[in-house]
């Protein structure tokens, strides 16, 4: 049978701009300039801006795909 660990906390599926920030090793106010570019895809949840991870991931495997091409 199949264990499930029911301790582990789930795996987010939004970040904030600044954990993005800080995985892409850039600083906060660059990582939102990035946002308003259009440039790091987001989402609005009422006031707050979140970044997708899948779309990070995506963004990430796009950017690498394209520089070893």
């Amino acid at each position: 049978m199949d264990s499930i660990d029911n301790h582990a906390p789930p795996r987010r599926l939004t970040i904030t701009v600044e954990e993005a920030g800080q995985m892409l090793g850039v600083s906060r106010s660059y990582a939102y300039e990035l946002v308003r570019q259009g440039a790091l895809p987001c989402m609005r949840l009422g006031r707050r801006i979140v970044i997708p991870v899948r779309a990070l991931d995506a963004l990430i495997d796009r950017v690498v795909a394209e520089a070893t091409s």
